[in-house]
């Protein structure tokens, strides 16, 4: 267990060195309708989520208490006079789940602990079918200000394949109940390389998103991983096994995907969205001006960051932590039925020396306007960049009068080989 520190103010100490008070907050809300086979995040689904079984009541007064002792840690070593976070993203999981009151008492006692920006972007993310997309209404009453919205696709076969539970129907509803809501600041992911997805099917999905009007869009190539396989899912792992039936149909699904079409199907969204005046911020998101995810950016931008929740993430500007994802265990940690609350079960890792700069190098090249140029002077880039740039990876441009090096289209769709020799 990580004890809660006691709370007395002190001075950084050496071993602190580097260490930052969060600017964004990530609360994982783990609760799915079902679940798909694909998944590989942290969900508990049918009676865990709803019914007399239900254990999200039990879960939303852990993250209560989790946001209470992080933030009590944050003052003991920074102060209470911290930064005004930037952004909250609730993540899932379908945090549309939440029923609007219980949303508004989290967002409350994130205001009341952690500080929160007038102009902060608070993102949930959200199912589109009528049962599992909540009330948009509400979370916006309560402070929600941005929805991403779990398309994957707008072909309803594509669809019945991933296990997804709407139809294309119900994502233009969801887009047209949130703007009525007033969100003013829509997303939608779409998935790639999915099993039977030609490309003239994917191009359809394309055109059929732009016409919904969203100001921002996440396209992601269908990942098929193992997390217990990687070793991510044991007792105090940050993945929950897999069950065998979704292990069978990721091998089945593996069978009919090809990078060559994946290749194909990105160049050309790429082309489409250019040419609807979209920007590609970043490898796998564009967004219309002034609606790229500010707290997506702060993950790549290396910014510290809070979590709470099972399997959640934070960073503090040199240790990266994390939750344990067994729900059992993260609520028992911070709902005991007798004693004292303390902090959930995970681990940690201090990022310094080659790794962080490799990590910082890696993250960077993702974001369209990639690295200063200096850097390309120095290891590890240095020992990689002329073949970057002979293979048509990298390109040298001058950005706001800086020069900087970035990703070529043809770098994107090959950046995990340029990363691989980063490392």
């Amino acid at each position: 267990m990580i004890e809660h520190e006691a709370q007395t103010p002190r001075s950084a100490s050496p071993q602190d060195a580097g260490l930052q008070p969060p600017e964004a907050l990530y609360i994982h809300v783990p609760f799915c309708v079902a679940r798909c086979p694909y998944c590989d995040f942290v969900v508990y689904a049918g009676a865990d989520a709803r019914g007399p079984r239900a254990r999200a009541g039990a879960l939303y007064d852990a993250l209560a208490r989790e946001l209470e002792l992080r933030a009590d840690a944050l003052d003991t070593r920074f102060g209470s006079n911290r930064s005004l976070l930037r952004s909250v993203y609730f993540g899932g999981g379908t945090p549309s789940l939440i029923p609007g009151e219980r949303l508004g008492e989290l967002l409350r006692t994130i205001r009341t602990r952690f500080g929160l920006a007038s102009d902060a972007e608070v993102t949930l993310e959200a199912n589109p079918g009528p049962d599992e997309r909540g009330d948009l209404a509400a979370f916006r009453a309560v402070g929600a200000s941005r929805l991403s919205l779990g398309a994957q696709s707008l072909d309803a076969g594509e669809l019945h394949r991933l296990g997804r539970r709407h139809s294309p129907a119900d994502v233009a509803a969801a887009v047209a109940e949130a703007r009525a809501a007033g969100f003013k600041s829509l997303s939608l992911d779409l998935l790639y390389d999915v099993p039977g997805q030609s490309l003239e099917s994917w191009e359809r999905t394309l055109r059929a998103a732009l016409r919904l009007r969203p100001d921002h869009l996440s396209l992601y190539a269908l990942t098929l991983d193992d997390p217990g396989a990687e070793g991510l899912a044991g007792e105090g792992g940050d993945h929950l096994p897999s069950t065998p039936g979704a292990l069978r149909w990721r091998e089945r699904a593996r069978l009919d995907q090809d990078d060559d079409r994946a290749a194909d199907q990105y160049q050309l969204a790429s082309e489409v969205l250019a040419a609807d005046g979209w920007r590609g911020y970043e490898i796998s998101n564009w967004a219309r001006p002034g609606h790229e995810s500010r707290h997506n950016l702060a993950y790549w931008e290396r910014r510290p960051y809070e979590a709470a929740g099972p399997g959640a993430h934070a960073f503090d500007g040199a240790v990266r932590r994390w939750n344990a994802a067994r729900l059992d265990r993260y609520v028992a940690a911070l709902v005991p039925p007798d004693g004292t609350p303390e902090l959930p079960p995970g681990g940690s890792e201090r990022l310094e020396g080659a790794t962080a700069t490799s990590e910082r190098l890696i993250l960077a090249l993702r974001l369209d306007r990639g690295i200063p140029a200096a850097w390309a002077n120095e290891p590890p880039y240095s020992a990689v960049g002329v073949w970057a740039e002979t293979s048509g990876l990298v390109e040298s441009v001058e950005i706001a009068g800086e020069p900087r090096i970035r990703l070529t289209v043809r770098g994107r769709l090959l950046s995990n080989e340029l990363f691989a020799r980063l490392v």
